[in-house]
């Protein structure tokens, strides 16, 4: 788990001004979907796939200041990538990102890494009401260990913001 968080922040790291006062929110958000997608899927070799879509999933919010944020977003973790040496792993990781919302199973290209960390969201933004399976008390644990911080309040207040300002532009949950 220590591990985990570390290479959580890492990641986030070069947006902790951007995140400001929002910053250990989104911290603590990514690390619960980071852990729920461990639960899900214990293969080492896709943790750090997880991690790097947990880490970059939301951060449009924050780097272009909208709730359409899944282009921007899927485009902040390619140029991670593409830095990282790891420009291969972009499509998927893209995908986890555009898909991390849907409603109703995933079924594509990748499927097994991006309906992971699709059910590894909900789990977290449902509040650990929607389980898919896992441990109802490691999700306890996971959302003790990173206390939510008004995360959902967040969300919230930003979809009602939104929903008054674009009527007719639906979140992108919704979109797809």
């Amino acid at each position: 788990m220590e591990h985990q968080e570390q290479a959580i922040e890492t990641l986030l790291q070069p947006f902790r001004q951007q995140l400001g006062g929002d910053y250990e929110k989104y911290k603590n958000h990514t690390c619960r979907v980071l852990a729920a997608s461990m639960l899900l899927d214990s293969a080492a070799e896709n943790s750090e796939k997880y991690a790097i879509a947990a880490a970059f999933h939301d951060i449009g919010i924050w780097t272009h200041h909208t709730l359409d944020y899944l282009g921007p977003s899927a485009e902040q973790a390619a140029a991670y990538l593409s830095k990282a040496g790891k420009a291969d792993w972009a499509a998927e990781i893209a995908l986890m990102i555009h898909w991390h919302h849907k409603m109703t199973p995933y079924k594509g290209e990748n499927q097994h890494t991006v309906e992971t960390f699709r059910k590894a969201d909900w789990i977290d933004v449902s509040l650990g009401l929607m389980r898919f399976g896992t441990d109802g008390r490691r999700l306890r644990d996971n959302r003790k260990r990173w206390p939510n911080l008004g995360f959902h309040l967040f969300l919230a207040k930003g979809t009602f913001k939104n929903l008054l300002r674009h009527p007719l532009n639906p979140l992108p949950m919704f979109k797809k």
